[in-house]
């Protein structure tokens, strides 16, 4: 049988899904990207934010009009959405035959002989249910990257979250099996890992009583064939001197961290369960860029939280403007239901916070166009993304750039060149999120 999956929301997700591939790689199914061949149609979905919401029910409605035309056999819904709104979509949507929870994918299989003998099901285990799957991954990002996910849920309870109800609580996957599927990662020609959980910096603290990402990550460099080790969502008030030094010390690790801080404001960041000040973030950010002078920061923040006024977009504003972030990205408020802050007064206009959400992106756009200046004469490492169409040019990453969220640098030459050749760049150009260079010199595959 054609199976086809689709995979929506973060990078998280996506690991979920090559996952439910990788177990379904040794039944007898043939993977297709074409939704009008495919006889068993999976979708993992996001619920994080109304958009995210809106997405995934407009693909489940999308993906249930091939069930009816006949073609589609089986049509299951797993992810956030799925576990959130397990019983609402089986009431509502009849073309769809089993829900699979965000703790359970790793039952896909079992769930599809399900649907195929004409059964409807939701199975939604216990929350904090830690799938391990043994399986190989069949990795859909190009083959030369991947995502790696340490944990499972978190502790946090921002009140603008929704992620500890879909998600349960922080569950690390024990290192020995991160271990295993990097190994595997790289047998399969990957080179870049990228490190991803709801919180990467609380790795171990459940399972090991401390935190042991530092530990992680050297067991992680050790591994030959690995060349760059990338760490996504560190929370600003978990990172410590020795995560620091085992950045600084480790070649394989890429300077570069994500922080997100949402906000800079202290009534809005203790309205949104965040656990420091901006005198507190300002110290750390500080200190990154002092003991790691070349590290690459990024941030995430949110404009229009319930009761923020022009006053405190002011303040955050000025924030961006002093702490020049490397990357930057930001989320208008969206209120979601069981939330402390969806029931918060004071609830912002739409309006009022898409033109903040814009300063901000503005604001930052200044901000980059003299950070990516900077570069120019300098000379980088990069890794081959892909090649530009009728031109005799690359498209790249550097060690700055993170797939998807980040920019590229785009390389000219007419040397032939493969997707996860690593080769220095020259800088000669910029604009405001990307670079433009030429090969310098020798180059390293």
């Amino acid at each position: 049988m054609k199976l086809m999956f689709v995979s929506l929301g973060c990078d998280k997700n996506l690991v979920d899904t090559e996952s439910m591939m990788g177990i379904l790689s040794r039944e007898d199914f043939e993977f297709t990207n074409n939704e009008t061949e495919a006889e068993v149609i999976v979708i993992n979905t996001c619920c994080f934010i109304n958009d995210a919401k809106k997405e995934s029910v407009d693909t489940i409605l999308e993906m249930a009009e091939y069930k009816k035309s006949g073609i589609c056999k089986v049509l299951i819904v797993t992810g956030c959405l799925a576990q959130r709104y397990n019983r609402e979509i089986i009431d509502q949507i009849p073309e769809v035959d089993v829900i699979l929870g965000t703790s359970n994918y790793d039952k896909i299989a079992v769930a599809i002989r399900t649907a195929l003998n004409g059964k409807t099901d939701v199975k939604i285990d216990n929350i904090n249910r830690l799938p391990l799957v043994n399986d190989k991954r069949i990795i859909t990002t190009g083959g030369h990257y991947a995502y790696l996910k340490i944990a499972e849920g978190c502790n946090k309870h921002c009140t603008y979250c929704i992620i500890p109800k879909i998600r349960g609580e922080y569950r690390s996957i024990p290192i020995e099996y991160i271990i295993r599927q990097a190994k595997e990662l790289v047998t399969l020609g990957v080179k870049e890992i990228i490190l991803v959980a709801q919180e990467t910096s609380m790795y171990g603290i459940d399972i090991y009583g401390s935190k042991s990402l530092p530990k992680l990550l050297r067991e992680l460099c050790k591994i030959n064939g690995l060349y760059w080790i990338r760490i996504m969502y560190c929370y600003p008030e978990e990172i410590t001197s020795e995560l620091i030094d085992v950045i600084k010390e480790e070649k394989k690790i890429c300077n570069y961290l994500d922080l997100p801080i949402q906000h800079a404001n202290d009534d809005i960041l203790k309205r949104m369960g965040r656990k420091m000040t901006k005198h507190q973030l300002k110290n750390i950010i500080i200190k990154l860029r002092e003991e790691i002078p070349d590290i690459c920061i990024r941030t995430t923040l949110i404009a229009g939280f319930p009761g923020e006024t022009d006053i405190q977009h002011e303040e955050l504003m000025q924030f961006v403007d002093e702490m020049e972030f490397d990357r930057l990205g930001v989320f208008s408020y969206s209120p979601e239901e069981d939330t402390p802050a969806a029931c918060m007064p004071n609830q912002v206009d739409e309006q009022v916070k898409d033109d903040w959400r814009d300063e901000l992106m503005e604001l930052q756009q200044e901000v980059s166009i003299d950070k990516s200046g900077s570069f120019i004469g300098k000379v980088m490492t990069v890794m081959i993304e892909g090649k530009v169409s009728d031109e005799n040019a690359y498209i790249a990453r550097s060690y700055r750039d993170a797939p998807d969220v980040d920019g590229y640098v785009f390389v000219n030459t007419d040397e032939d060149l493969m997707t996860g050749d690593f080769v220095n760049v020259k800088i000669t150009g910029a604009l405001e999120y990307d670079l433009i260079g030429e090969i310098y010199n020798e180059f390293t595959k």
